[in-house]
């Protein structure tokens, strides 16, 4: 065979781990890989992108509902830095992205080239793994480390750069093989010891009252059987982080929904301080989900479980630690107690009463403020249009800001599984229309949503013709209100009402959307709202809705540090 290029050879890397998408931007240096991708014959499709950080959150999206590593592209200089606000919420949400660099020429390098940037130094932070390859022999490894990286143990961000030169030169073809196993995630799971599931299971049969708090890993670990088994067997109580809604059905009698300082409310938060011990699975126990550490109480004894032992007794004392897949893990917890079943703990502690009066209290507030004809329209009733029209397959991605608190909190759930994104590590604006356009990509046929508030569509507004190039048929709802809504509500709750520099004029989003070739709705009576989005989610190409709404400062949020 004869020797390719450096650039062919990471087409043909590409090309074996089964890439089918490739999001990304052109620049100078990537005109060896984009003659690569136009003259080899593959079945990857680029996708061009107008923004860089949209490409990143498209391979975000794309990867957390495909179970497959998403890749993204992008050109030296500013190109490599636009891409890093995707890398770093992929890495720090345990998502596989790969993010591929040109770069200027390696003999070119402290000569200062335009473009020139210290890639490696800049990625390594922010990645789990990260390489800029000096030799082309060096470009299969980097893609065999990047995969693997990605793929096992805690699933993470990578980047390789490619400096120009390299791209040009000859690799050797033998050296284009990769490690069967490696093209999806998790690539390889490992339980804890025997002794360690059977003391965790033995304190959790010893609860009188056990209640699981679970984060994405259990979405990304495919537990949610086992789940619904062990929590069913227990009659214990499944809350769950923002990133872990979907781990049971959120009309499984026993899921008490999203708990936390973000999508939590009053009811929820009674639902932890409930618990003589609380279980996390798959999630960090982080300062959102615990409202700063406060819920669960220091005082109650924790099981955790996660693939990373990093994130264990990092904020809590911890009885039982389980480092673990969650998947596998559950299963032995269940046989555990199936076995052991005689041991439970016995008391008038009854799971399924306790979420069936937290979920009464949470949505009969919910439906009274959803049922309410006033202007600006309330976001409840945008999420109860919204609960209506959607198919129970639909993924819902929502942006920070107004959607994403309303969204974790009100919008149901109807079957386990990840059909619910946001953006929660770093929580940058803009990522919701591009993480759902990569989400259709990933999940083909699938009703994709992308929920914004107006203050991110001003991030995002050159994906529409992305979208429009494309034909990918999205959802889009703009939250519109005319402010940055979370910084207002925040100065309104703690500083006194001084709003400083958080209001913007208003624009009317479906006119700009139109103009893109977007079907388009604004709404600003509740009444026609519900018509509007039954529309537009039968459009069956890209449509917008835009939604005169309540300013976030004005609302009842479903966020803890306003509401007491």
């Amino acid at each position: 065979m004869d020797k390719l290029n450096g650039a062919e050879a990471a087409v043909r890397m590409l090309q074996l781990y089964g890439v089918r998408h490739v999001f990304g931007l052109c620049g100078d240096t990537s005109l060896p890989f984009y003659d690569a991708l136009y003259t080899m014959e593959h079945e990857i499709m680029h996708v061009l992108t107008r923004d860089e950080r949209s490409a990143a959150y498209m391979a975000d999206g794309y990867a957390r509902v495909s179970g497959r590593p998403g890749v993204c592209e992008g050109p030296s200089g500013g190109g490599a830095t636009y891409l890093i606000p995707g890398l770093v919420e992929a890495n720090e949400s345990c998502v596989p992205v790969l993010g591929i660099t040109s770069d200027v020429p390696v003999l070119s390098r402290g000569r200062y080239p335009l473009t020139e940037l210290d890639q490696e130094g800049l990625y390594r932070p922010l990645t789990k793994w990260n390489t800029v390859c000096d030799r082309p022999e060096q470009i299969p490894q980097a893609f065999r480390s990047a995969f693997r990286e990605m793929t096992t143990g805690r699933p993470g961000a990578t980047h390789i750069g490619l400096p120009f030169d390299i791209m040009k030169q000859a690799v050797d073809p033998a050296e284009l093989w990769v490690q069967p196993g490696h093209d999806c995630y998790p690539a390889s799971r490992y339980v804890a010891q025997a002794s360690v599931i059977e003391a965790a299971g033995a304190a959790i049969l010893r609860a009188r009252a056990p209640v699981f708090i679970c984060g994405g890993g259990v979405i990304t670990s495919g537990a949610m059987d086992v789940l619904d088994k062990l929590a069913t067997l227990l009659d214990a109580p499944v809350c769950t982080t923002v990133s872990g809604k979907g781990s049971l059905s959120e009309q499984h009698p026993l899921c008490a929904g999203v708990v936390g300082a973000n999508g939590g409310v009053v009811a929820t938060r009674e639902v932890v301080q409930q618990a003589d011990l609380v279980i996390f699975i798959g999630c960090r126990a982080g300062s959102t989900t615990t409202e700063h550490w406060k819920n669960p109480s220091r005082a109650i004894p924790i099981v955790h479980i996660d693939v990373d032992p990093a994130v264990i007794s990092a904020n809590y004392e911890t009885a039982h630690a389980v480092v673990s897949d969650a998947r596998l893990a559950l299963e032995a917890l269940l046989a555990f107690a199936q076995a052991n079943l005689s041991q439970r703990a016995r008391g008038d502690f009854d799971g399924k009463a306790v979420v069936a009066s937290a979920r009464k209290a949470k949505f009969d507030a919910f439906n009274q403020l959803a049922a309410e004809t006033v202007r600006p329209i309330r976001p409840e009733r945008i999420i109860a249009e919204l609960d209506r029209v959607l198919p129970n397959d639909a993924i819902v991605v929502a942006d920070p800001g107004t959607p994403c608190p309303y969204t974790s909190a009100y919008y149901q759930l109807r079957e386990p599984g990840r059909h619910f994104i946001t953006n929660r590590a770093h929580g940058a604006l803009g990522y919701a229309m591009a993480a759902a356009m990569g989400a259709w990509y990933g999940r083909p046929g699938t009703r994709c949503v992308a929920l914004m508030g107006d203050g991110s569509f001003g991030f995002c507004v050159g994906e529409l013709e992305t979208v429009v190039r494309h034909k990918v048929p999205l959802l889009m709802i703009v939250v519109s209100n005319s402010t940055y809504g979370w910084i207002k509500a925040s100065q309104r709750a703690s500083y006194g009402k001084r709003y400083f520099s958080v209001d913007f004029s208003r624009s009317d989003h479906a006119r700009i959307a139109e103009a893109y070739g977007v079907k388009s709705w604004r709404v600003d009576d509740p009444a026609r709202l519900g018509d509007a989005i039954r529309q537009a989610a039968e459009h069956g190409a890209p449509a917008l809705v835009d939604v005169i709404a309540q300013s976030l400062e004005e609302a009842a949020a479903p966020v803890l540090q306003w509401m007491g």
